[in-house]
């Protein structure tokens, strides 16, 4: 009963802000003085919040019909609360020479999604995170490599536990979550806690968790945003949950700092004593609050993407053959090793491809402009304005990709036999990663991870759609590209013929 009337209220309190929300836009677009700018999709105050509403489940659509009208000039969409200024290819390099306190990526991720009400200030006011990640974690990949292999290979076999020859139908969105929870870890926090089930749970459930406080949250004007966030609970729960698994192991590390100083014998090499050597942070809640910040990205986008190239896979069968001719002949040479997934040129193909195709996001790389801003091309922001960059259309557009509405998974190989390595590519063409100084700092690690389980699934796997089943479709919301959560893959031992 306690569960019903808490999501009760949730639901009257968002009704009331959603009816408010012509008046909100109303406010906001006369605040924010972006008649300059073209609308696209609506031309009134009233025609704003129909259009916010049809940007919540059609902003994919949105955004590429308003890219081929606009193509290189910015427009604007209307959105659940404010009005966002969408840019081209054209503006990538503008976005990336502005400097954060004109055009802001931690505020404009707080004002989306209430960062400072889920996680506390400290995470917007120091993101000492990402400097850790960009220094520490890219460095250490060639020593934690057997650790990944390691970890994908037996969460595989842990997971599946497949008997002789048998088919057996393999819910993919929870899998290949777990799957990357345990291999991001056993780099993040090492052995054994991140094979430990509570652990594992609460870290796949984390991200769900704080994507619907996020949402909700988002739902509402910024001046309300407080009131509703004592109605969220999912976000701090889990934070609660971590630090009864972290308490200790944090403790024991601080009395080694204390006792030996810098290095003693044995001293861990993962994220979590990374962040504690910044010595920016002290307190169990705090770190944990930091390191479950980390875990949430690194989850969240990589499963996804993961499960959409599986689905890709399965999709188009006829690829799986020579994916596997090739991992077999680069396994036969080079081990598993990270020299060896480096030479694997169609595995990084399908999924970079599988990145562009489809992707996680419809836009990405937004920012707020921090004061009054003009682009290269004249275009004047005013200060408080939130802008994306149209990715999705970018990625489908045929003056940049030949044929872009064709999924061909071997278009990125080099051709000359030498392997491009382009999943965790940044550049105008490709942004799966974002474009500039705050491109994903983890991104070397998400490859190997992808890079890993992929070549693991065609050289351990044969692997099918359910019997008259389709192939999965995902959903979108705003500018979220959500996986089937519910289709199933069938796995058995790979037969050799």
């Amino acid at each position: 009963m306690e569960t019903i009337l808490s999501v009760s209220s949730n639901v009257y309190v968002a009704g009331a802000c959603l009816a408010a929300g012509p008046l909100v836009l109303f406010v906001l677009s006369r605040r924010s003085n972006l008649d300059h700018i073209p609308s696209f999709g609506y031309s009134t105050w009233i025609g704003s919040y129909i259009a916010a509403i049809k940007y919540t489940t059609n902003a994919t659509q949105i955004l590429q019909e308003g890219y081929r009208k606009y193509k290189s000039t910015p427009f604007k969409v209307a959105a659940s609360n404010s009005c966002i200024v969408i840019l081209g290819r054209n503006h990538l390099d503008d976005i990336k020479k502005l400097p954060d306190d004109e055009l802001s990526l931690s505020e404009a991720s707080n004002d989306f999604a209430n960062v400072d009400y889920l996680f506390g200030k400290g995470v917007t006011s120091n993101p000492y995170h990402v400097v850790v990640t960009r220094t520490h974690l890219a460095r250490n990949i060639a020593h934690y490599y057997p650790d990944i292999r390691d970890e994908i290979e037996t969460a595989f076999n842990e997971i599946l536990d497949l008997k002789d020859n048998e088919w057996k139908g393999i819910p993919a969105v929870a899998t290949i979550r777990e799957i990357v929870c345990r291999a991001s870890n056993r780099v993040f926090v090492g052995m054994p806690l991140c094979r430990h089930p509570d652990w594992i749970d609460l870290n796949s459930q984390f991200a769900v968790d704080v994507m619907t406080d996020a949402f909700f949250l988002n739902m509402f004007p910024k001046f309300l945003v407080p009131l509703a966030a004592n109605f969220v609970k999912n976000t701090a729960r889990g934070i609660e949950r971590a630090m009864r698994h972290l308490d200790p192991i944090i403790k024991q590390r601080q009395k080694y700092m204390s006792d030996y100083g810098e290095e003693w014998t044995d001293k861990p090499n993962d994220m979590l004593q990374w962040l504690m050597d910044e010595k920016q942070e002290f307190t169990v809640k705090d770190l944990t609050t930091r390191f479950l910040t980390m875990n949430f990205a690194s989850i969240h986008s990589t499963s996804n993407t993961f499960t959409q190239a599986l689905y890709h896979l399965v999709a188009n069968p006829q690829y799986i053959q020579p994916l596997r001719e090739e991992v077999d002949a680069v396994i036969e040479k080079y081990g598993w090793t990270k020299e060896g997934i480096a030479k694997m040129e169609k595995i990084d193909s399908f999924l970079t491809e599988s990145q562009r195709f489809e992707g996680t996001l419809t836009a990405s790389i937004r920012r707020k402009a921090m004061k009054d801003i003009t682009l290269s091309d004249g275009t004047f922001i005013p200060k408080g304005t939130h802008i994306l960059v149209a990715t999705h259309a970018i990625h489908h557009d045929d003056a940049i990709y030949e044929s872009a509405n064709v999924f061909k998974p071997f278009r990125f190989c080099g051709g000359d036999g030498n392997p491009m390595n382009q999943i965790a590519s940044v550049n105008h063409g490709y942004l799966p990663f974002g474009f500039g100084r705050h491109a994903c700092p983890g991104r070397f690690l998400a490859a190997h991870e992808l890079k890993t389980m992929l070549a693991h699934i065609v050289a351990s796997y044969d692997i099918k759609l359910e019997d008259n089943s389709p192939p999965p479709n995902n959903t979108h919301f705003q500018v979220f590209v959500v996986v089937d959560p519910v289709a199933k893959i069938m796995f058995r031992k790979r037969v050799q013929k």
